[in-house]
């Protein structure tokens, strides 16, 4: 019988609602939630393809020691009695946890309690330490808590939405289509958009300040002094509700608007002009991401930020407020149980003798952790200096995820115990395990998440558990027992951890701590599966509503007023004569972290198939590198091998990368090797956007382009990078020394019995090879080679392994690479939602389609998630161009 579940997306921080359907055959598939406030119905192109990513491929299924299966007590009590051991001969903190924003609230509370309240350690950290705590360091200095004042809804009702380090298109695609739809509405409202990059985000933007890489702080100490010498500052605000405000002002008034611009490299125009709207405009919001926090400076960043809306007032009211976007599904339910080494559950603060009592006798802890733990980076330094015996990884991949990503990995391989609890029996950090534990994904496991304006969800099960995966809360709570504190851990479901949460947040608060869920004290199990999703704070008594803080006050310092921090920039250029470029690493349109899930998805793979760096055409040609050659990136810290894009939307002296490729899907592709172990004083977090690095071509003597319907194995070749495609799998090649018998290597590489003979073709003065083999009707793989990067239409390539190939002539048309007119090369991906190429964009607007919405109506590309219509705007305006040459 088919179902329906309501349940929540397992991507970025937006935290959409999706309606799950599973058919009686077992397929599911997904719509947006329309009920959900959130996103109202709508999903980015991953959200939509989550139905192709719960396949059971590559799934460990079952726990592991030294890789061999094991029954679940044994490899239970091997990781109580290894932690147990280390404890009782090096102290508490010789052991860590390194957990995600993937896990659910109840399963981060389990960790956090069982580390800092029993263990007596604070040595639990996140990966979200590397995309939002620099948020969380200014909210706390600013505020005294980690609040985020404000909803999605004031995106929408403000007349200045400043969208500063975030590519929100591509990042937040459905807060995006929420703005887009706002400006569509009301003309008069602004977007500014502030990035190094020219991104998809700019299409919207009535003024883009490209500054350069980390130069946020001057830009906005400059907007302070500026709002002060224009009388746009609230004096009544200023006195009433907050502190610092001279300190702040001598730092800004000694920095000077020509320093400035020289610092941002801005036009004089164009910093004049953003000053002038924001002084001029009372609804600003302020929307910042990991181009803020991801900085050696990205504490002073927030607080820049801050600093302005609070010298006007501007904050709390609807439509006014800084916001910041995090990156992860849970990343704020892990802050709400005290995710982060240096923070304690329901917001309370680990150096607050008070707060650690508090907790402590809430759980009726032996102990309770009296310091902060070890933050992210720290954490795998101390992993590799021999002070951490035993480490526990959740959830996360950091021999991909962290900076000086290799020295992460080295320091992993050298750990005395290591146990990973994954979905993926074949990750770059699960290589390296003593013990894999299976754990639940997403359609199977139960529990709640939070998004960034605050608003709690449940995610529910839909799918049975596989072999036996079980709950990660689950795993850490039989490991506590086994440990010695059974009646501590003694839960039976999410829906009790979720009580005591909730309990947690509510014990003795008399409204001096931002975060009360007390109305959720005491709920049942039946209540649990039927929450709908809610806003916090939710104290006991009062109706539910939607909440801003801090409109009036209220902040969470001893005294209750907000602090000015004094800030002031400094130079951020860290190129020098052998590393002359600035790298920023980031996220692209389709793909989500370390593509264990996004991955599995054809569809997700083919709008960028390979990992790339772009690169400003200047650039390219200094370097020697043309459009689709190899490009390596180096810096002292490691060696990356990438897809040259070359394109006027990068900035001179600037490389993107994006940061998702690993050993499973590229041959040298970890970009985070590259990335120095750099990070902000304050917050810990790691400085991903501005690394100095080297760049040059990489040589290759051959390149190849292959589909096969087999997953490649053994890719002997010195650079490779492989995706998903629509019946089978289709993978980039180049190779540095020759290969006596072409079709030996296909037969290994892409699994072609010994009896099936090749159809082929070879030039020797071009240098180009096709081979295909054919099993009947059926394609089991192609491979295309050329001295240079081979120039053959991949999509309709692709489409051939789906294709009968019934005859010699079809067969034919494939080795010489030629589309039939019966069906057409569709061209490069542009929309991953109804797999719509460049090709067939074209057509249209040859045909009379010209605009976004037009094309749409064609082609139905851009009317799902809308994170591809930039791309096809500037298609329709380059078609536009050309014709009126």
């Amino acid at each position: 019988m088919e179902k329906e579940v309501k349940t929540i997306c397992p991507y970025c921080g937006v935290g959409c609602g999706v309606i799950a359907k599973v058919a009686e055959d077992g397929k599911v598939s997904v719509k947006g939630d329309p009920d959900h406030p959130s996103n109202f119905g709508r999903l980015c192109s991953k959200g939509s393809a989550l139905g192709e990513t719960v396949d059971l491929d590559g799934r460990l299924l079952y726990p592991e020691v030294s890789g061999k299966r094991v029954e679940w007590e044994q490899a239970l009590d091997l990781v109580a009695q290894r932690f147990s051991d280390a404890i009782n001969e090096h102290g508490p903190d010789s052991v860590a946890f390194y957990v995600s924003g993937q896990l659910l609230t109840e399963d981060y509370y389990i960790a956090n309690k069982l580390m800092k309240g029993f263990i007596g350690s604070a040595n639990i950290d996140t990966n979200s330490r590397l995309c939002m705590s620099s948020s969380v360091a200014g909210h706390r200095r600013a505020f005294g808590s980690d609040t985020v004042p404000g909803t999605y809804e004031d995106i929408e009702l403000a007349d200045l939405v400043i969208l500063t380090g975030s590519n929100l298109a591509w990042c937040h695609p459905v807060i995006y289509q929420r703005l887009a739809a706002a400006k569509a509405a009301r003309p008069g409202m602004k977007v500014v958009v502030i990035d190094p990059r020219r991104t998809m985000t700019s299409d919207i933007a009535d003024l883009h300040l490209a500054i350069r890489p980390d130069s946020d702080v001057a830009l906005f100490v400059g907007l302070f002094e500026h709002l002060i010498a224009s009388n746009a500052i609230d004096q009544n605000y200023v006195a009433e509700h907050t502190n610092g405000f001279a300190e702040a002002f001598t730092a800004a008034s000694g920095v000077a608007f020509n320093e400035v611009l020289e610092l941002t490299g801005l036009p004089a125009m164009q910093l004049r002009e953003f000053y002038r709207l924001f002084a001029t405009t009372e609804k600003v919001v302020t929307c910042y991401s990991q181009g803020v926090n991801q900085s050696s400076s990205g504490t002073d960043k927030v607080n820049s930020i801050i600093n302005c809306h609070l010298a006007t007032g501007r904050i709390g009211q609807p439509g006014m407020g800084p916001f910041s976007l995090t990156g992860q599904p849970n990343a704020m339910g892990g802050r709400e149980v005290g995710g982060l080494a240096n923070m304690l559950a329901a917001h309370m603060a680990i150096e607050s003798a008070e707060d650690r009592d508090r907790v402590q006798r809430f759980w009726a802890a032996p102990t309770i952790a009296e310091k902060p733990g070890l933050k992210a980076v720290d954490m795998f330094k101390a992993v590799a200096d021999g002070r951490i015996k035993a480490l526990w990884i959740m959830a996360t991949n950091p021999v991909v995820s962290m900076p000086d990503a290799d020295t992460v990995e080295a320091a992993i391989k050298a750990c005395p115990f290591v146990v990973v609890s994954d979905v993926l029996e074949n990750t770059d950090t699960a290589r390296h395990a003593d013990v894999l534990l299976p754990s639940l994904g997403w359609g199977e496991k139960s529990g709640t998440v939070t998004n960034s304006e605050r608003r709690v969800s449940r995610q529910r099960s839909f799918l049975d558990a596989p072999g036996e995966a079980r709950a990660d809360w689950w795993q850490l709570a039989e490991v506590a027992r086994r440990m010695g504190f059974s009646e501590a851990f003694d839960f039976g479901s999410t829906a009790e951890i979720f009580d005591e949460h909730a309990t947690l947040s509510a014990f003795e608060n008399s409204g001096n701590r931002d975060f009360d869920i007390g109305a959720y004290v005491g709920i049942n199990r039946r209540s649990y599966d039927e929450l709908t999703p809610f806003q916090w704070p939710q104290p006991a008594g009062r109706e539910a509503d939607v909440t801003r803080f801090f409109a009036k006050g209220g902040f969470y310092h001893a005294d209750g007023k907000a602090r000015f921090i004094a800030v002031k920039p400094v130079a951020s250029d860290r190129t020098n004569a052998d590393y002359p470029f600035t790298l920023n690493t980031g996220r692209i349109r389709d793909q989500w972290h370390t593509m264990t899930r996004t991955g599995k998805s054809a569809r997700l793979s083919s709008h960028i198939a390979e990992p790339f760096a772009e690169l400003h055409p200047r650039d390219a040609i200094e370097i020697g590198v043309g459009n689709a050659a190899l490009v390596e990136i180096e810096s002292p810290h490691g060696k990356a091998v990438v897809r040259a894009l070359i394109t006027e939307r990068q900035a001179r002296g600037s490389i993107f990368v994006p940061m998702h490729w690993n050993d499973q899907f590229a041959a040298k592709a970890r970009i985070d090797a590259v990335v120095a172990p750099l990070t902000d004083a304050i917050s810990g977090q790691p400085a991903s956007k501005n690394v100095a690095v080297a760049a040059r071509r990489f040589k290759a003597t051959r390149y190849g382009f292959g589909v096969s319907a087999a997953k490649p194995d053994h890719l002997d070749a010195v650079y490779w990078a492989l995706a998903k495609a629509e019946g089978g799998w289709r993978v980039e090649l180049a190779f540095d020394q020759p290969v006596e018998d072409w079709c030996t290597w296909c037969r290994s590489t892409f699994a072609i019995p010994e009896n099936v003979e090749p159809l082929g073709y070879a030039d020797q003065q071009s240098g180009d090879l096709r081979l295909a083999f054919f099993d009947g009707k059926r394609l089991l793989a192609a491979l295309f080679l050329a001295r240079e990067p081979v120039a053959v239409a991949r999509n309709w390539a692709i489409s051939q392994l789906t294709a009968e190939h019934t005859n010699l002539r079809k067969r034919f048309a494939l080795v010489a690479g030629r589309p039939g007119t019966d069906k057409p090369d569709p061209g490069a991906t542009v929309c991953s939602c109804f797999g719509v190429g460049v090709n067939q964009i074209v057509a249209a607007v040859r045909g009379g389609c010209h605009s976004v919405e037009a094309v749409g109506k064609e082609l139905n590309a851009g009317t799902n998630c809308g994170s591809c219509r930039a791309e096809i705007r500037g298609i329709i305006d380059g078609c536009l161009a050309a014709a009126a040459e």
